[in-house]
């Protein structure tokens, strides 16, 4: 079973006069446990995708279905409750809460998203920390930790719902080259331990190249799209 599904997908805008084709009869399937990244030039839709994906946007027309739920049919509440149980989000500029220490911005989508135990929040946060590598760094805030540390966190938090599914938008194009690769490890050892999928968006070699489906956008349509082993930096 696909954990994703798109069928004819397009996404229009409409500003004034002017007509914005973002994305055109998108067809593809999207397997659990999957490392896939797609790419393309700057406005080709990879963003566009992403949020429709993230059901942070609807398609305009085509059918979307994300782990058995046509998103493209979801109002605006049941696709919040959908994104809480079932999507973690990275962004490239971190996007942690600067009046939360690492510890309170991990535990964040627990208390927001799911009603989770207060035992079993503080279990899942200090796990992910560790497996991060930032156990030793939960009290600090935001400021006081270095740009790998802070997508590091953010890799924990977009995991600790337990999502099936992470989006992650440009993740290491802040970081420096050894800071991106140890971040992508840990995303990887995450998919392989936990099945959890990781859908990127990037013009980063890095990331390319350790995808297993890189999917090419080229003006709103899909290009292109092949599969490869990653190339052993793992």
């Amino acid at each position: 079973m696909s954990l994703i599904t798109a069928e004819n997908v397009s996404k229009t805008y409409i500003s004034g006069e002017i007509t914005i084709d973002a994305l055109k009869g998108l067809n593809f399937t999207i397997e659990p446990a999957s490392f896939i990244s797609f790419v393309g030039p700057s406005g080709s839709g990879k963003t566009t995708l992403l949020n429709l994906i993230g059901c942070l946007d609807a398609p305009t027309s085509g059918t979307l279905k994300v782990s058995d739920a046509d998103v493209s049919l979801l109002g605006r509440k049941s696709a919040a409750d959908f994104r809480g149980k079932n999507i973690g989000f990275i962004f490239q500029d971190f996007n942690l809460l600067p009046v939360l220490t690492v510890y309170e911005n991990v535990e964040y989508p627990l208390l927001m998203v799911q009603d989770t135990p207060a035992e079993e929040r503080r279990s899942r946060v200090l796990s992910l920390l560790d497996s991060v590598g930032m156990v030793g760094q939960k009290d600090k805030y935001p400021d006081q930790i270095s740009g790998g540390q802070k997508q590091r966190v953010a890799v924990a938090r977009a995991l600790v719902t337990k999502p099936k599914l992470v989006l992650a938008d440009e993740p290491t194009a802040n970081l420096d080259h050894k800071t991106a690769y140890m971040v992508i490890n840990i995303m990887k050892k995450m998919k392989d331990e936990s099945g959890t999928t990781f859908i990127f968006s990037t013009h980063d070699q890095k990331v390319v190249g350790e995808a297993e489906t890189i999917f090419t956008l080229e003006d709103g349509e899909l290009a292109g799209k092949r599969t490869q082993g990653g190339n052993g930096h793992a």
